[in-house]
């Protein structure tokens, strides 16, 4: 369909059970309408008028429990969120992928050319490119395409832009070229790949899988090859709490090396007891050997490595509490998952920079409206960026109100667990 008749359809009504699918609740759907509209018009003022047109759509996520565990074969639990990635593409006939997002320079990959080069580490042209050297690694087909990309996933929230972006065109690859074949595990895995070999950035697994698959799942990624994944039967919206992520500012970009210390100094612990990842090691072998331990690793590495094993624990606890309707017992352990990343994880702030504490003044806000009656933790990766937490309905207005008097106006977001992943919508 062309870009003068879509959008006709969808002021129409003519897409929106398919929006629906996506976005939950009427509300949303009507939300998303100028955006797409606004999205397909950008696409054909760019690549042209009279193309044929599909629409796909990514999501962000975000980490409910299991902070910083994925990296070491952990276990997670996540949600994909209605924040999400869309992409409106069209085939082309020159073997060449086009990507144009909005706000930022073509991307533009030859895909005759899927060699990773380091002098284009942090170029986000090498995503592209290491997704679809992944697929095509896999025995699928890739094939040239122009895209337009719009994104309400913020960057350095920690609710994984960079995943639904790379999810976003392994999808695309997916729907336009493999009939959707490519299943929602390999999609996760070579967006991994991309962004750990092309990209420069050694990321786990964890934001490309929840980013993938979509709804609440937790993941065990034991076999990082195998990872065990299950949705979590919860209906979030009976539990009388809103999930709220509070952007307190400040960007990811420039921590990188906090984020592979965390895994560079859990994996010291491991190759000191002769393993790689700390989850090939039981917890009473690792703590029986913390007296050796000290003379080989650093004090930080064996702080971070107890909050591992604690961490695994619990999301088993926090999955059990879910499936048993105890949502009391779910805040409790978020809360423990919140202090443990405060104390022992020490990903709060980043110690680069220890008097900037946007972090540390959200969690002690959130405490003082919700102690006793919600929860609150750091979110994703931490250093900068957001807040987690779970607030009673009949104290959002409170709580959205009074950590926006700080942080600024629209920090506070309100979020929908989405039910689907990578997706095409239409």
């Amino acid at each position: 369909m062309i870009a003068k008749d879509l959008i006709k359809a969808i002021e129409e009504g003519k897409f929106d059970s398919n929006l629906k699918a996506v976005y939950v609740t009427d509300s949303a759907v009507k939300a998303q309408k100028p955006r797409y509209i606004e999205a397909i018009s950008d696409f054909a003022e760019l690549f042209g008028h009279d193309r044929d047109i599909s629409i796909m759509s990514a999501p962000g996520r975000t980490e409910v429990c299991g902070n910083h565990t994925d990296h070491n074969n952990g276990k997670v639990l996540a949600a994909a969120i209605n924040l999400d990635a869309i992409a409106i593409v069209s085939k082309n006939d020159d073997n060449t992928v086009r990507v144009k997002s909005k706000g930022h320079r073509m991307n533009v990959v030859d895909l005759s050319d899927l060699e990773a080069k380091e002098e284009n580490y942090g170029d986000s042209t090498s995503l592209v490119q290491g997704v679809a050297a992944g697929i095509k690694n896999l025995g699928y087909e890739v094939s040239g395409f122009d895209a337009y990309t719009m994104s309400d996933v913020m960057g350095g929230s920690g609710l994984s832009s960079s995943a639904a972006f790379e999810v976003l065109i392994g999808s695309v690859f997916s729907y336009m070229f493999n009939g959707g074949k490519i299943s929602a595990v390999d999609i996760a895995k070579v967006a991994q790949y991309s962004e750990n070999v092309f990209f420069g950035k050694p990321c786990g697994l964890l934001d490309q899988m929840a980013s993938s698959v979509g709804t609440f799942v937790t993941i065990d990624f034991k076999s990082t090859s195998e990872p065990v994944i299950k949705k979590v039967d919860f209906d979030f919206a009976s539990s009388g709490h809103s999930l709220c992520i509070v952007d307190t500012g400040g960007s990811h970009s420039d921590l990188t090396d906090d984020y592979a210390a965390v895994r560079e100094e859990m994996e010291s612990v491991a190759k000191a007891l002769g393993k790689s990842v700390l989850r090939e090691i039981d917890y009473e072998t690792f703590f029986a050997a913390i007296p050796e331990l000290t003379s080989k690793v650093n004090d930080r590495a064996l702080l971070r490595a107890i909050h591992f094993y604690n961490e695994n624990n619990r999301v088993d606890n926090a999955v059990e509490a879910l499936e048993s309707g105890n949502f009391e017992a779910f805040k409790e352990i978020i809360l423990e998952s919140g202090f443990s990343s405060y104390m022992l994880n020490q990903n709060v702030y980043t110690p680069k920079n220890p008097t900037e504490q946007k972090i540390s003044l959200a969690l002690a806000i959130s405490a003082e409206l919700l102690k006793g009656k919600g929860a609150w933790r750091v979110h994703g990766g931490g250093f900068a960026g957001t807040v987690q937490a779970f607030v009673p309905n009949d104290m959002l207005d409170d709580y959205k109100r009074t950590v926006e008097a700080v942080f600024g106006k629209g920090t506070c977001h309100v979020l929908i667990i989405r039910p689907v992943g990578g997706y095409q919508v239409i």
